[in-house]
């Protein structure tokens, strides 16, 4: 047999097997559909995310005609839930809860059983969520510029506590400080409530946290919040400012977070654009809306490139604060 009779046979198998390929996933775009969808979440029930993921999955059941269920997989830097979704059919039946912490892990780790980018296709965003700079009610603090003149003032002084490091809040923390000149120092806890603990105590000065978690002491003045950390004031704190409305190296600042579901991988590109359209028609639904805003979520669907974009954006950011703040890879 010659060399081109062999190239030729060669070639006509590869277009054979792509033509399969394609219609087998036309057909899977057809019958799409088929079984109960799954919907694996990172982290413990009953956060924003997992309200999030039941909050979207009810709706998606009903557009759909299956059944949705919720799976939740919490694990450090969500690993756990990544890899079964990783590994899962690519049939769009199976679908990550991705955020900012996906974003954060794949700078954060060592090295993860799974490629962030590679091994996943964003579907849309569900929600963005506000991070925010507080301090204890009747503290040193009254204003944001209060905060800011202080810690001008007082270099290396102005201690600024956060959950875990590595965690958004944390991280969030770090770029705050390199964007604004400051020189402080960022004293992570284990969660939430040892951050509230020590603040209400006066061992760390002020506390960057998630708005959601910190609503019930904000509401009960315990805790003052001096400036939400993404782009814009939030509904429910019209008061509050932005850090970026005191201007100079903060005009531009913005760290803000998100949520969104993804699929594996090579998981047809009708099936994608199917379920990205029924999320965007869900995320504009008024109840669905209300219902995230309840728990301080801004429901914000969006295109499969738009998601991978925001996924994509927030690799390069938070990548750049983890070296900037030379902290360890785990």
């Amino acid at each position: 047999m010659t060399i081109q009779r062999s190239l030729s046979m060669f070639k006509k198998s590869l277009l054979a097997l792509t033509l399969t390929l394609l219609a087998s996933a036309s057909t899977l775009a057809q019958t799409f559909p088929s079984k109960t969808i799954k919907i694996v979440v990172p982290n413990a029930a009953g956060g924003a995310a997992d309200i999030t993921a039941r909050t979207v999955g009810q709706k998606l059941a009903e557009a759909l005609g299956q059944a949705v269920v919720i799976e939740n997989k919490p694990s450090a830097g969500g690993i756990v839930a990544g890899e079964m979704v990783a590994r899962a059919e690519p049939d769009g039946h199976t679908m990550l809860l991705i955020s900012s912490g996906t974003a954060v892990s794949a700078s954060l780790f060592k090295s993860l059983p799974f490629d962030t980018v590679k091994d996943f296709t964003p579907v849309s965003k569900l929600a963005t969520f506000d991070l925010v700079i507080a301090s204890a009610e009747g503290g040193r603090f009254k204003t944001f510029a209060d905060l800011l003149a202080y810690g001008r003032a007082n270099p290396g002084k102005l201690n600024i506590g956060t959950p875990q490091v590595g965690t958004t809040q944390n991280l969030a923390a770090e770029l705050f400080l390199s964007s604004s000149g400051l020189s402080a120092q960022i004293v992570p806890f284990n969660g939430t409530p040892p951050v509230i603990t020590a603040l209400r105590g006066g061992s760390v000065d002020a506390m960057v946290e998630i708005v959601g978690p910190l609503m019930p002491q904000i509401k009960s003045n315990v805790v003052r919040p001096l400036a939400l950390l993404g782009d814009k004031r939030s509904p429910s704190m019209p008061d509050v400012p932005a850090a970026r409305e005191a201007g100079g190296p903060l005009a531009k600042f913005q760290a803000s977070s998100w949520n969104g579901l993804a699929v594996p991988s090579h998981t047809p590109r009708e099936v994608v654009l199917r379920l990205s359209r029924e999320i965007q028609a869900i995320m504009d639904m008024p109840d669905v809306k209300k219902r995230l805003a309840d728990v301080n979520l801004n429901a914000q669907g969006s295109t499969p490139e738009q998601a991978a974009e925001v996924l994509a954006a927030d690799i390069r950011r938070w990548h750049e604060v983890i070296v900037k703040a030379k902290i360890d890879k785990q």
